[in-house]
């Protein structure tokens, strides 16, 4: 896997991409299929730098995550946690549609009409109970 560091407008120091190489190599630990991290610092507004991390996984799967904050820690500590989030609900989605094949199949109107299909047995039911009634 790669992991790719890049400034713009201005120059970090070798402490600070380690330290950017190190906190995206935590996304390994929530989704292993993983081919590159790319990460990009805005350094135009020296107070407040913005992070974007731009990864990519198999299958052609591209995940974007921003964060701006008042130092370049913090930035992407956010950003990586936003990654995060999204590579886990990916990964929920992935692994619910092979365990439930059925239900990633079928649609909104597919789930209706077996709804409906309940309710009119329910409606017959109450008909021959009021049927019963009216003999007595």
């Amino acid at each position: 896997m790669q992991i790719k560091v890049t400034a713009r407008h201005g120059h970090l120091s070798d402490e600070s991409q380690q330290l950017l190489v190190s906190k995206s190599e935590k996304l390994l630990r929530f989704f292993e299929r993983l081919t590159s991290i790319e990460v990009v610092v805005d350094l135009k507004n020296h107070n407040k730098p913005n992070v974007e991390l731009l990864v990519s996984a198999e299958h052609k799967h591209d995940f974007v995550s921003h964060q701006e904050s008042q130092n370049l820690l913090t930035a992407i500590e956010g950003a990586v946690h936003k990654m995060e989030q999204q590579l886990k609900k990916y990964k929920e989605k992935t692994i619910d549609q092979h365990r439930n094949p059925d239900s990633a199949a079928r649609g909104p109107r597919d789930l209706g009409a077996v709804a409906d299909a309940g309710s009119e047995d329910a409606g017959s039911e109450d008909l021959e109970q009021n049927v019963g009634v009216e003999d007595e």
